[in-house]
């Protein structure tokens, strides 16, 4: 598995919007300055994140993103799905019929990776936000 860059971007998102507290808002452009996140990028990213209720936006003149959590219910492991969606180290792990020795119920690396991707996920999920602003 590897982290993507917007994956990346929206961790910065998340952890700079957890520093503001709950329900402040920021305009995107300033959050694109702030975090040097391109800007068009920064929208897509942005309506992701609203989509999956890590964030909410408001329109108009006052308008701008928050978060719409409090940054302890908020981990690695939302933001990834969020951004890229379902987290498989394996095609197989998500398909077993794409396996290419035909029997991924039997296999034993199927069964290794299945262990691996459970503790990932078990360890993406147990690092919230309000962890890394403690630490910060």
């Amino acid at each position: 598995m590897k982290i993507t860059q917007e994956v990346d971007y929206a961790f910065r998102v998340i952890m700079y919007l957890s520093k503001l507290g709950l329900n402040q808002k920021i305009e995107a452009k300033t959050l694109s300055q702030q975090e040097s996140i391109p800007h068009r990028f920064l929208l897509k990213l942005l309506r992701k994140l609203t989509q999956s209720k890590i964030i909410c936006s408001f329109r108009g003149v006052s308008g701008g993103y928050a978060l719409n959590m409090k940054p302890s219910e908020i981990s690695l492991y939302d933001v990834i799905i969020a951004i890229d969606g379902p987290i498989f180290l394996n095609r197989c792990l998500n398909c077993p019929e794409s396996c290419n020795k035909s029997n991924a119920a039997h296999c034993e690396i199927h069964k290794s990776l299945a262990i691996v991707q459970e503790n990932l996920i078990k360890d993406l999920k147990s690092k919230t936000f309000d962890t890394f602003i403690k630490e910060d």
